[in-house]
């Protein structure tokens, strides 16, 4: 387990991040729910966590009784991964848990020296996609009209980190 701190304008936030279990899925789903057109459920996402390829962790704020307020999937397969999914609580975002919870997945797939790490992120998602690149993500592909959003579609960039 590890723990990180933020100290926000009003007050500071400790932060802990754990690796995913199923017990998460609850508050995977719940988050999910914010950001996306077709959320997973709280089946899809224990479904994942039971195959043997996928991992991740969720954040969540020491102290208080609430669940998760973030958490990030990824899958290894033959020397390579990808980012399934990420997310962070409205409530809780600009306070750099994307970067600790991307942060964690890299340090997962360094020691286990994996070549490279993808993700797919909508072209529109400007935070996200100023986040990956400051961690060293560059676009190698698109896919057109990938994500369908309320009355509009965009694309979705592919990212990679090479990781050696």
């Amino acid at each position: 387990m590890m723990g990180i701190s933020f100290s926000g304008l009003s007050r500071r936030r400790d932060y802990i991040v754990e690796e995913l279990e199923v017990r998460h899925t609850g508050d995977m789903s719940v988050l999910h729910r914010e950001d996306f057109i077709r959320p997973w459920s709280q089946e899809e996402f224990a479904s994942l966590l039971n195959e043997r390829t996928v991992f991740g962790y969720a954040v969540r704020e020491v102290g208080r009784r609430a669940g998760s307020v973030g958490f990030v999937l990824a899958r290894q397969a033959a020397g390579e991964a990808e980012i399934l999914t990420i997310a962070v609580a409205r409530s809780h975002r600009r306070s750099g848990l994307g970067w600790k919870l991307m942060d964690a997945v890299l340090r997962r797939l360094h020691g286990d020296r994996a070549e490279a790490l993808f993700l797919e992120v909508d072209e529109k998602n400007l935070a996200a996609l100023a986040l990956y690149r400051r961690m060293g993500f560059h676009r190698v592909g698109q896919r057109a009209n990938y994500y369908e959003g309320v009355g509009s579609r965009s694309n979705a960039l592919v990212m990679r980190r090479d990781l050696r």
